[in-house]
């Protein structure tokens, strides 16, 4: 029962991609252009230069310490309880659960499951990338700092890069990735872009994070964003073999029904040459009442009556009624009968 439920659900959830035979052909996918490649190298180069300024304790270090002595939390408390929850922006959980319920309606309306899948990629790359630069620096938060000045890498801490502003980067940015017109993408790039540099800054605010870790965010995201166009050959082939893996699951659940098989009527058990005679007796109770039952009749008038019923044999072994005019056989009495042709 339970293969069947799932197969049901699963045949709801992929029911709206089955409506039309081919996919839309209106949706503008992202190319990996001589612009967009550019713009991802002198993103790197930027990522790699803020990298190096902070290992060697350049400016933006003592940058990174000036605003924490400034403690913004304290210049302006009245909007603390406010950005403790806009922070939440930026956290991989709940924005993950927002935009895959935007892009799982996407989805529906537009007949294919790219959306989430590119989704899925951009998310994938976002905790590879900056997870791996976190534990490979292992830079300490303002909190947690050991010596003023000190870059504090290498001292087992994961906040370089921010994760909350490389998160808010990509997670809203997709929206404007996946935008299916010109003037919906630039809408949907600038509001993605005011709400990664609000989150960002309210990192900065709340201390948890240096400046430095939140440039490196918006970088970190940026990139992301830009290396996606590169995995679009992989998106159709993804959906192509998640919608094959659905048959198979489909059929493999027909083929393995729990409902009882319906036996062939009138076929007989095959035993094997030395059955006992309980496998025999089993066999004839399976096999001999359906096949009687399904036999046609081929004499369908008259019900057979019952042995109480029967007309009682006479003693001459005889069960027709006795007649008046009619002398019994081997007698010898002339029958009172007329012949025919003396009348």
């Amino acid at each position: 029962m339970s293969t069947e439920g799932n197969l049901a659900r699963l045949d709801r959830v992929f029911a709206r991609l089955d409506r039309e035979p081919e996919r839309p052909t209106h949706i503008d996918v992202p190319k990996m252009s001589r612009h967009r490649i550019a713009l991802l190298v002198a993103t790197l180069a930027f990522y790699l230069a803020t990298v190096w300024a902070v290992v060697i304790t350049s400016w933006l270090v003592r940058l990174d310490w000036q605003v924490m002595f400034f403690r913004p939390y304290q210049q302006w408390p009245e909007i603390h309880a406010f950005l403790d929850y806009y922070v939440v922006l930026g956290q991989r959980g709940p924005t993950a659960v927002m935009i895959s319920a935007w892009l799982g309606w996407r989805a529906w309306r537009q007949h294919t499951l790219r959306p989430l899948l590119v989704f899925g990629v951009a998310l994938l790359l976002l905790n590879v990338t900056v997870g791996a630069a976190k534990i490979g620096m292992g830079r300490l938060g303002p909190h947690y700092a050991t010596t003023i000045g000190s870059n504090e890498m290498g001292m087992g801490g994961d906040i370089f890069p921010s994760g909350h502003t490389a998160n808010a980067v990509v997670t809203w940015g997709i929206l404007a990735y996946l935008a299916t017109g010109p003037l919906a993408r630039r809408w949907l790039s600038a509001g993605s872009a005011l709400m990664s540099l609000g989150v960002g800054l309210t990192t900065v605010y709340l201390g948890t994070h240096w400046l430095s870790d939140v440039v490196l965010g918006w970088v970190a995201g940026l990139l992301v964003l830009l290396a996606l166009p590169w995995f679009e050959p992989l998106i159709p082939r993804t959906e192509t073999w998640i919608l094959s893996l659905r048959d198979r699951w489909r059929a493999r659940g027909k083929g393995t029904s729990t409902a009882p098989v319906p036996a062939r009527v009138g076929t007989p058990a095959l035993l094997g040459p030395h059955a006992t005679a309980e496998e025999e007796a089993t066999a004839r109770e399976n096999t001999t009442p359906a096949a009687r039952s399904s036999r046609t009749p081929t004499h369908p008038a008259h019900p057979h009556a019952a042995r109480s019923e029967r007309t009682p044999i006479t003693p001459t072994g005889s069960r027709r009624p006795p007649h008046a005019d009619r002398a019994p056989r081997g007698t010898g009495a002339p029958s009172t009968r007329p012949l025919p042709g003396n009348g």
